[in-house]
């Protein structure tokens, strides 16, 4: 007879089309969150195996390494095929099981609109599975356990990657950008190294790196804090009473 097995509920899952993403996008909100007691886990959907720079097994060890910096709770990839994963019926259920699985209360995903075109095909395949994972219809058999059960998270943010999006929700990382760009420098690899002899890309200059910062500084500038991340939503958070805004 199959049991349940024990599963870890979390209270947010951060997607990323490629490892680093989430670290670029939400890597202070998520230190932010795991400060405060929450549960955040981590999932990749490809390996990054095109990346012009360094090799899968490269990003792993880095991902691993940003993710120890972060203390999430957990990191999985789902081994989609980077540049050529698409939103149909047989990623979207890879993505549910893990939503069903660890049924978080919050998403994280990738940008709606962005310079890789990875960026927004995982931005809506995260958001339509999102969706979908809340149907009883939708039958899974995850890791050959018994039926999961629906799940919908409360609410499904998209970071802010290359271009300058107008966020909906600003969150205050003020104490944590400081972490979050080591975790983002632990892909040395990818990101700017004078001593490396890698090709350039668009994201190994110096001025990338300077520019994920300033960014959030901006953020912090504009909203009257030292540095804050910025998300779109797919609908208005909602407060319970005034005290929620003051």
């Amino acid at each position: 007879m199959l049991l349940k097995k024990q599963l870890m509920k979390v209270d947010i899952i951060a997607f990323g089309a490629h490892p680093d993403d989430v670290e670029l996008g939400c890597g202070g909100s998520i230190s932010s969150a795991i400060s405060q007691g929450l549960k955040v886990g981590i999932v990749d959907l490809t390996k990054g195996e095109l990346g012009t720079r360094g090799t899968k097994e490269i990003r792993k060890k880095e991902s691993e390494k940003a993710s120890e910096i972060l203390g999430v709770s957990f990191r999985k990839n789902l081994g989609f095929k980077d540049g050529f994963f698409v939103n149909d019926k047989a990623h979207q259920l890879r993505v549910i099981e893990l939503l069903r699985e660890h049924k978080p209360s919050i998403v994280f995903c990738n940008a709606v609109k962005d310079r890789h075109i990875d960026h927004p095909k995982a931005s809506k395949l995260v958001s339509d599975s999102c969706f979908l994972s809340g149907l009883s219809k939708i039958k899974t058999n995850y890791k050959n356990s018994i039926n999961q059960s629906p799940w919908t998270p409360k609410q499904v943010y998209h970071y802010i990657q290359w271009f300058d999006i107008k966020p909906d929700l600003l969150i205050d990382i003020s104490d944590f950008q400081e972490k979050k760009m080591k975790a983002i420098m632990a892909y040395n690899s990818q990101f700017y190294d004078p001593n490396s002899k890698e090709p350039n890309t668009p994201i190994s200059s110096k001025n990338f790196i300077d520019s994920i910062k300033q960014r959030d500084q901006n953020f912090g500038r504009i909203s009257g804090v030292v540095a804050a991340e910025g998300f779109t939503v797919e609908r208005p958070p909602v407060v319970k009473d005034i005290k929620g805004i003051i």
